[in-house]
């Protein structure tokens, strides 16, 4: 169980003494989420609190209104909400958006914390692979919906980082939590290792290993391996919240062993994309 709750408020004041300092061209900026400038960001921060506070406090949701039958159909409907409501969002001030935030962000974790931490959450960690999840988990990817839309901006403006051991490390933790479900797609023999590192204080060293025709995550992570990548912490949320591509960051990661293996990495994703 990762224990994250205690991050959300201070991580929230970050963002709002972040978002309080921009001049307006600093708003309108473009960012790696393609499509969406700061003020974008911003506005769907907004809107996570307030879907929140609707389900959890006030019970209140909407069915989807399309078809979700499968993984991508569901990505398909959250893009297009989210851009439904980004959109909407253009025409409200950033002064307001900035109090919205700070008025909801407290509700918001409030609602966090009256969860059952090992009760089934209500939406599932679909990215590692969940069709149920307990909500310590789902409160994890939470964390890190809040974490790396706000390293986005910071990094959009070229602002001190958010990627110190206090705030970062418990992300990763959370975003590793996916390499089961994602080296599924890889066969291996019996005890094939896997070693995962992300340089830095921030980061740390995660292995899975191939135990009874699955891939689970191991302890051993000091032990050899049949394959290894050791990746700069700049370059390791980018590549989980698909801001970068494999093929742009081969030259600066380092592979060892079996290189189909370790480079699997690269196109592990832990955001609804």
């Amino acid at each position: 169980m990762i224990q994250i709750l205690p991050l959300f408020r201070p991580l929230s004041q970050e963002l709002v003494k972040l978002l309080s300092s921009l001049t307006s061209e600093q708003w309108n900026h473009p960012t790696v989420a393609t499509k969406w400038s700061v003020r974008d960001i911003a506005a769907h921060l907004l809107d996570g609190n307030i879907r929140a506070i609707s389900l959890y406090r006030d019970h209140h949701a909407l069915p989807p209104s399309a078809r979700v039958d499968s993984y991508a159909e569901l990505v398909a409907y959250l893009n297009q909400i989210n851009h439904e409501w980004v959109a909407a969002m253009k025409r409200v001030s950033t002064s307001l958006l900035v109090s919205g935030l700070q008025h909801t962000h407290e509700d918001y974790i409030k609602c966090l914390e009256a969860l059952d931490p090992c009760a089934d959450a209500i939406y599932p960690v679909s990215w590692a692979g969940d069709t149920q999840s307990p909500n310590w988990f789902h409160i994890a990817r939470e964390y890190t919906e809040k974490w790396h839309h706000q390293q986005q901006i910071r990094d959009a403006l070229n602002l001190p980082a958010i990627l110190n051991r206090q705030f970062y490390r418990p992300a990763l933790e959370t975003f590793m939590m996916a390499l089961p479900h994602h080296y599924d797609q890889k066969s291996g023999t019996e005890g094939t290792t896997v070693i995962v590192e992300v340089s830095s204080d921030a980061g740390g060293i995660w292995a899975i290993q191939r135990r009874g025709g699955r891939w689970n995550i191991s302890e051993q992570t000091s032990s050899s391996a049949d394959a290894r990548i050791i990746i700069p912490v700049d370059l390791s949320w980018k590549i989980f919240t698909r801001a970068l591509r494999a093929d742009a960051v081969l030259s600066r990661v380092t592979l060892e062993g079996d290189l189909s293996l370790a480079g699997h990495i690269l196109t592990m994703i832990t955001v609804m994309a």
